[in-house]
């Protein structure tokens, strides 16, 4: 009898477990077992256990395989997009000038509305396709262009059809504390009860893994986001926040205080807010398409979070206005190039650290039990997966240990 039974052995790989205390985790000439979804076994070529029974194999001729990667901040379900605000900050408008304006996240606001659910997912499906081409198998989509609760709830129904559409992990984000919309435009308290009450109703329909808010001068302030997270601490449901973005009003130590899966763009945060996070164990989701984008100056406090010990991840923040940036892999580049991440850091955040931002603890680690999310590139080091501008590395994508491509 065989003492193992395996449904598929990759042979002939260089591994980059990210596990271990070695650079990368790395393990060459390696092979890994799959059974069941799940990681059975993995180690040298010449480790191989000689009594297995094996479904199937695949030689990979010595590519690299990895964690598959996981985009723990996007809004890739819009309609339309905003190419002229691209411009107009080329010719010198600022993020908030053209907030205030009324564009930004009000002219999404308005497309969304005008699109049905399934314009809205034939628009946003080549995006989440794009990301998953490019090695993303689990990604979070938020709400946030609804600004409604039929919308809203358009919008969450939208990212679930997706996951399901694409074989791919789906985590769903409640946003709609992300701006005011023209039926509240004077009444901003007024709105927030409004959203607090349809949060229930979205949740009981499974709609909302996660709460997240904007919490900056042009957006929610810390009360209001207070009164937010108070409300999905009552339901049980876990809480991030757009923090410190273009100021610190403290929205990283708040979310902290809630215990928060993660803090995302945090430029501006201090050290008061980096000692919270380090405390809570709140991830840090760095955002550098954005930063590149508006052409930003402030950099995050990194030296701060690797010396307080905070995990950090790196996400495209894919959205139609300030990041349309359909790459994970082109990301975690721009975060080594502006934020001086390492690759070694830079993939972790992308991987192990991003699992983490969405309270995942079965993937972004090649470990023997975990998820078989996997995926094999055309190169020969991890660094280079930070290294090439843009290209098609990736050449295998395995979903619970089913290939994709």
């Amino acid at each position: 009898m065989p003492a193992h039974r395996w449904d598929l052995l990759l042979t002939h790989a260089t591994l980059a477990t990210l596990d271990g205390e070695a650079p990368f985790g790395l393990v060459e000439n390696a092979a890994l077992a799959i059974a069941d979804g799940r990681i059975a076994w993995l180690g040298p070529m010449d480790a191989l256990p000689k009594r297995t029974s094996i479904g199937r194999s695949e030689d990979l001729g010595g590519r690299l395989l990895t964690p598959a990667l996981v985009d723990c901040h996007t809004h890739l379900v819009f309609a339309g997009n905003r190419a002229n605000e691209f411009d107009m900050r080329l010719n010198g408008a600022s993020y908030e000038q053209i907030a205030r304006a009324g564009g930004g996240i009000r002219s999404s606001v308005a497309a969304v509305r005008q699109a049905d659910e399934d314009e809205l997912l034939r628009q946003s499906l080549p995006r989440a396709r794009a990301l998953l081409g490019d090695g993303v198998a689990t990604l979070e989509i938020k709400s946030g262009y609804g600004l409604d609760l039929d919308n809203e709830r358009k919008m969450l129904r939208v990212a679930r059809r997706i996951g399901q559409l694409l074989g791919i992990g789906v985590r769903t984000t409640y946003l709609a504390a992300h701006a005011l919309p023209p039926e509240y435009r004077d009444d901003a308290d007024g709105y927030v009860d409004a959203l607090i009450d349809w949060l229930p109703q979205l949740h009981a329909e499974g709609l909302v893994d996660a709460v997240d808010a904007f919490c900056e001068s042009i957006g929610f302030s810390p009360a209001q986001t207070r009164r937010l997270f108070e409300a999905a601490r009552t339901l049980g449901i876990p809480v991030k926040l757009h923090a410190d973005q273009l100021s610190d009003l403290g929205g990283a130590a708040l979310t902290a205080e809630f215990g928060g899966l993660s803090a995302d763009h945090v430029e501006y945060t201090g050290e008061d807010g980096v000692r919270a996070m380090a405390k809570r164990g709140t991830v840090a989701v760095l955002l550098p398409g954005a930063f590149h984008v508006l052409r930003e100056t402030k950099l995050p406090p990194i030296a701060l979070l690797r010396e307080h010990g905070v995990a950090m991840a790196v996400a495209t923040d894919c959205n139609p206005g300030t990041s349309p940036l359909l790459s994970l892999r082109q990301a975690m580049q721009l975060a080594c190039t502006h934020f001086r991440l390492t690759p070694e850091e830079a993939l972790r955040g992308a991987t192990v650290n991003a699992a983490r931002a969405l309270g995942l603890a079965d993937r972004g680690i090649l470990r023997k039990g975990l998820r078989a999310d996997l995926v094999a590139w055309e190169v020969a080091h991890p660094a280079e997966l930070c290294y090439w501008l843009g290209g098609q590395l990736a050449t295998r994508i395995y979903v619970a240990g089913q290939p994709l491509s």
